[in-house]
């Protein structure tokens, strides 16, 4: 599958947390693609990723500039974004992906997603862009 025009956009958690701090380790490349999907109003979110985020606030991880439910109530109403929640369609496909895919169970929801949609992934996670680099999802690498 690899990397092409991009359009339609999910974001993995640690990048969607990036894009919205302003960090520097979201690379230019990744910045635009999000830029022109967010015109369209295609920049999803997958819905394990609030999970997540609260998590890693859980567990000290993470530091927000606020609460982290009002973080993602905030993050998730800005324009262009939209949550794209987890079908069961999703939630079974998870657990049955082809090739080798780690067992993190949100990372798991999150490639499935990308293939149920049809949508290009942006994760700077190595062993996700392994998993594209083998065909199975369509990434677009965050970093710089």
């Amino acid at each position: 599958m690899g990397c092409g025009q991009v359009s339609l956009v999910l974001l993995d958690t640690h990048v969607w947390v990036w894009l919205l701090n302003g960090s520097e380790r979201l690379g230019p490349k990744a910045r635009k693609a999000i830029q022109r999907s967010l015109a369209d109003e295609a920049v999803l979110v997958s819905a394990i990723s609030p999970w997540e985020v609260a998590m890693l606030v859980s567990k000290g991880r993470l530091v927000l500039d606020r609460d982290v439910g009002e973080w993602v109530q905030v993050a998730l109403s800005l324009p262009g974004f939209r949550l794209e929640p987890v079908s069961p369609e999703v939630a079974v496909a998870s657990t049955r992906l082809p090739g080798k895919i780690h067992s993190d169970p949100a990372d798991r929801l999150i490639a499935a997603t990308t293939r149920h949609l049809g949508s290009t992934l942006i994760t700077a996670d190595q062993l996700l862009l392994d998993y594209s680099k083998a065909g199975h999802i369509k990434t677009l690498k965050a970093g710089l």
